[in-house]
């Protein structure tokens, strides 16, 4: 019995694995669509987004420069509060 669970654990452990591997594929967060809002996630696709439907995504434009410098003078203000 104890067998059992031992190999039923082990492949519950292989099928999450696999399972967290395709997830970290999913490309929102590198998207310049992507609004990083629990209400609004994507402006195109918002009920795709952050979902493994939206691994190959048609509309998908990385980010831009612009944005990625926004973000970056955030955190420099965040350092000092």
């Amino acid at each position: 019995m104890m067998l059992m669970f031992l190999i039923s654990a082990l492949q519950a452990l292989k099928h999450g694995i696999t399972h967290l591997k395709r997830l970290h594929q999913v490309p929102c967060s590198k998207c310049d669509f992507f609004t990083n809002d629990y209400r609004l996630k994507c402006t195109v696709h918002p009920i795709k987004s952050c979902t493994e439907q939206a691994i190959n995504c048609v509309d998908f434009e990385p980010k831009t420069k612009a944005i990625n410098i926004k973000q970056r003078s955030w955190w420099k203000l965040r350092k000092f509060i």
